[in-house]
């Protein structure tokens, strides 16, 4: 075992626990704070025992969605209490993590500004010290008086008031209006030597479904009629239909098999059908609906004369339960052909890099959601995303036949060594990847930045 990355788990384990208990104690006396100058005991006891109920139901619903591989859900019919527990728990850590910063910059403009009057006044400077947002005023000694900013106390307890309310009100938008905000992308894809009756073909793909409380039937529908109304010659889900154990994967498949596309709906499985412990049902479900579910699996198709290698893979881990590195791809290798391009149905986009390396032509792929929150600072856009995957949204480009960075296969492929020179421009022929950015959502039911994709993706001879 790999005490390293065991050790390194816990500790963002942990710190992760600790945010949301700081965040929670912190709006919990804040609570008590304010109903204590109510002048009703009936109404202070009503509002706090309200709170306490709401939270008890919030933590409820939370541990039900961490148990979504083992089965079963502790709540049922609690899809409105899930919403507000994912709402809750986002806005209330990021406000008080924004009320922090405030105070943060409060005090050490108090500090600067005292180091500043001690040099004129000693006596004056202990009173300039107080932070405008903290109680200090109320028994500062008169010679604050003297100097006192009412201008610098009002900026900061309005910023403190606004930087509170804030991230609430980003929630709110964020789950009423742009989490529905489906968006279709059209995507021209170059790709080496792509056969002529394979030019123009078009592939509609949608991923990360996550049919659950934030995600309703209604809403996979209305994606699925967008997908259709493209008029797309193939259509691949990328996997994460449901979100856990308790969601009805039966439901979204049934939503799913409503694409229509003259080469036929493709798919393959992502990590949360291994949290659910549903990625033989969802193979069972997809071939019962006229579909089919790849997994470590190719199927060869023809367009216009022309035929193309479609391989799918179930989510591919990148380290064991211990913490050891594995391999990408394993079993994707004798899947590969030279004789036509290869297209691979991949969750994870971290596997590109692996199968750049086979020679793979074309990868898709979900997962990220784009980070779900994305913002733009200085023309750097940041997305949380970026922690866990190089290739966050859109289109990414790599050398052909390239070693794998970070991967055990770091020496040139001994795919590449034997079938090589069936690829004659491999030394500047580029495989590409695209990552969708999802349907559904996981954890807060936000989006903000990053709407709702489907992807038209066209391609095109390099």
């Amino acid at each position: 075992m790999n005490w390293t990355w065991l050790i390194l788990r816990i500790l963002i384990g942990l710190c992760a626990l600790g945010l949301l208990f700081f965040s929670q104690r912190f709006w919990y006396k804040a609570i008590w704070r304010v109903t204590s100058n109510w002048g009703s005991q009936g109404l202070r006891v009503g509002a706090r025992l309200i709170y306490v109920t709401l939270l008890v139901l919030i933590i409820g619903a939370t541990a039900d969605g961490f148990r979504m591989g083992r089965g079963g859900h502790i709540l049922s019919g609690v899809n409105l209490i899930t919403v507000f527990a994912g709402l809750w728990f986002f806005s209330a850590l990021f406000a008080w993590l924004a009320v922090k910063i405030v105070g943060g910059i409060d005090r050490v403009w108090a500090w600067f500004r005292a180091a500043y009057h001690l040099q004129k006044n000693p006596v004056v400077a202990q009173a300039v010290a107080a932070p405008a947002t903290s109680l200090a005023y109320a028994s500062a000694p008169a010679a604050a008086e003297i100097i006192s900013d009412p201008s610098r106390r009002y900026f900061f307890k309005t910023a403190t008031a606004l930087a509170g309310a804030g991230p609430f009100l980003t929630a709110v938008y964020g789950f009423a209006a742009e989490r529905l905000d489906y968006q279709v992308h059209r995507v021209e894809l170059p790709l080496p030597n792509l056969p002529a009756g394979l030019e123009g073909m078009k592939i509609v793909q949608i991923s990360d479904i996550h049919l659950s409380s934030y995600m309703p039937r209604l809403q996979v529908r209305r994606a699925v009629n967008m997908a259709n109304d493209l008029g797309a010659d193939l259509a691949l889900v990328t996997g994460d239909f449901i979100t856990g154990a308790g969601d009805p994967i039966a439901d979204c498949i049934d939503e799913v098999k409503g694409l229509r596309a003259p080469l036929g709906v493709w798919g393959c499985n992502g990590n949360h059908e291994i949290y659910a412990r549903a990625e033989d049902m969802a193979q069972y479900l997809f071939a019962q609906a006229g579909m089919r579910l790849l997994r470590s699996e190719n199927a060869q198709l023809t367009f216009h004369g022309d035929s193309f290698n479609l391989i799918g893979v179930d989510y591919q881990r990148e380290r064991t339960n211990g913490g050891r590195r594995v391999q990408s791809l394993q079993r994707v290798e004798p899947l590969v052909r030279r004789d036509m391009p290869n297209i691979l149905m991949s969750h994870n986009p971290n596997a590109f890099n692996r199968a750049a390396e086979l020679g793979i032509e074309l990868t898709l792929s979900g997962h990220t959601h784009g980070g779900q929150i994305q913002v733009e600072i200085l023309d750097h856009r940041l997305s949380p995303a970026r922690f866990i995957t190089d290739y966050v949204a859109g289109l990414y480009q790599r050398p052909m036949f390239a070693p794998a960075p970070n991967d055990r296969a770091a020496s040139p492929s001994a795919f590449e060594k034997n079938h090589g020179s069936l690829f004659p421009n491999r030394s500047t022929a580029l495989a590409s990847i695209y990552v969708n950015r999802g349907l559904g959502t996981v954890g807060a039911p936000v989006r903000l930045g990053v709407p709702p994709e489907i992807t038209l993706l066209t391609l095109r001879r390099a």
